[in-house]
């Protein structure tokens, strides 16, 4: 089955997951050619390895904590923080308690 992605002008719910965070799995919610969004599902103790984004990325803690690794140094995003990534900036993430992140990027696909 071919997954969906919300249309222009869809309403998309990123409220936190709550007791659901721990069954959930990651899902892209919009992707067009050079715009895309999902929701990052990170349980607690799981990292993404150090990566680049093929674009502007932003990253947004909707519920839980995690560790940002990127710029050389490490920060906490809990529920409500955002952090701005330059274009191919090295990062990763750590999940320090179950965690979902909105992730926005504004990719420069050819």
């Amino acid at each position: 089955m071919a997954l969906t992605h919300a249309a222009s002008g869809e309403i998309v719910s990123v409220r936190p997951l709550g007791s659901a965070l721990r069954a959930s799995e990651s899902v892209t919610l919009v992707r067009a050619p050079h715009f895309e969004v999902f929701r990052f599902v990170l349980p607690a103790g799981k990292t993404t390895p150090m990566h680049e984004a093929a674009g502007l990325i932003t990253i947004q803690c909707l519920e839980g904590e995690v560790a940002l690794d990127a710029h050389g140094r490490r920060q906490t995003l809990v529920a409500g923080d955002l952090v701005y990534l330059d274009d191919a900036e090295p990062h990763a993430v750590s999940a320090l308690t179950d965690a979902s992140l909105l992730v926005t990027i504004l990719l420069h696909r050819v």
